[in-house]
């Protein structure tokens, strides 16, 4: 009996090689949190598929899902993203993915072109403190000071909580995941436009009358007219308010009140104001009032190591060395002493005093 062998087709795979070369999408597996190129394949209302070259579909589903919701609107069919793993093979044999970093990506890409165009983009208020306020940008963290708060805003912050509105972003640094945005740059961008144009009219030098808008530790800040009532404001820093030693600024100016102001810096928009340097320096009278060996009342200012600091008059101080104070003399801050001088150096605006004292040891006046 002949028998009869089957001929085998040149077409079938007869190596395991040529099965794996036939099927190589099928032995693809994915660990978690690993990172792949996907193209969309299509979207729902609840999920997005991606080709992930895999024996199965990736997909993203759920809490994924609901968290990138506005970035997927963005994608259409055949875009490409990068996503990451979060279940390596699903109960329905899919892979489980997660959009964060390219919806992270994404977002700090537009958030660097609105900076870049100064341009306002919606924003979510989380909450409040008192440096200002917590905002969502597309899943970015962002925040917007209280100096960044429009007139209308800062009345009060807590009703931006809940809402969205628009800011445009000032600082964006995605390597320090640091967000800083303005929201009186879209609600005042009229007025700040109207601030920028008439800056360009104020010239180091000018002399302005103002108004004390705020007052803190570190100076106040002043507002001027500069014309067809158009406002801006400048720093008048704690150094610039008087021509005497300031410990506190609420000493010097109070909200409200109206002074006389230099304008001595202009940078990146912003003025810096002097208040003393609007007055005459009391250093130009101080050779016509104050001659070698001439007596004055003084009051103590400032105690050092090397002799005490005598205020003549706002503006006007004397060193007394400590050579000339004899060692039983006790003097602190605040002591009106009477004094006389030994030299004046009006260039270097320095003097030099003497202590007078009632009972004379050997070499004192």
């Amino acid at each position: 009996m002949t028998t009869k062998i089957s001929k085998v087709s040149s077409k079938e795979p007869v190596t395991m090689a040529d099965l794996l070369s036939k099927a190589n999408k099928r032995f693809i597996s994915y660990s978690v949190g690993q990172k792949i190129r996907a193209k969309v394949v299509s979207k729902t209302h609840k999920a997005l598929i991606l080709d992930i070259g895999g024996k199965s579909e990736g997909v993203v589903c759920e809490k994924a899902f609901i968290e990138a919701r506005d970035f997927i609107k963005t994608l259409k069919v055949g875009d490409e993203v990068t996503v990451s793993v979060l279940i390596s093979e699903s109960r329905d044999g899919n892979v489980v993915l997660s959009l964060r970093q390219a919806m992270f990506g994404a977002a700090w890409e537009k958030l660097e072109k609105a900076r870049d165009a100064k341009e306002g983009i919606p924003v979510y208020a989380k909450g409040v403190n008192p440096s200002g306020v917590a905002v969502d940008c597309e899943g970015v963290g962002g925040f917007i000071p209280t100096t960044q708060l429009g007139k209308e805003a800062s009345k009060n912050p807590q009703s931006l909580v809940g809402k969205y509105f628009k800011a445009v972003p000032i600082e964006v640094d995605r390597t320090f995941n640091k967000l800083v945005l303005s929201e009186k740059e879209v609600s005042e961008a009229s007025d700040i436009k109207e601030a920028s144009e008439a800056i360009l009219k104020v010239k180091e030098g000018d002399i302005y009358k103002g108004i004390v808008t705020t007052v803190a530790n570190f100076g106040c800040f002043v507002k001027i007219e500069i014309d067809k009532g158009r406002e801006v404001e400048g720093l008048v820093h704690i150094s610039e308010l008087s021509w005497g030693r300031v410990e506190r600024v609420a000493d010097v100016v109070n909200k409200g009140d109206e002074v006389k102001i230099k304008v001595i810096g202009k940078k990146d928009g912003k003025l810096a104001f002097s208040i003393k340097q609007a007055l005459e320096d009391p250093w130009k009278e101080a050779v016509k009032k104050y001659k070698p060996e001439a007596r004055i009342k003084g009051k103590v200012v400032r105690l050092s190591d090397f002799g005490v600091f005598v205020e003549l008059e706002p503006g006007i101080e004397g060193l007394i060395h400590i050579t000339k104070i004899p060692p039983a003399t006790r003097i602190k801050e605040g002591d009106e002493v009477n004094c006389y001088i030994e030299e004046i150096d009006t260039k270097s605006k320095k003097l030099s005093l003497g202590l007078v004292l009632t009972s004379k040891p050997l070499g004192y006046k």
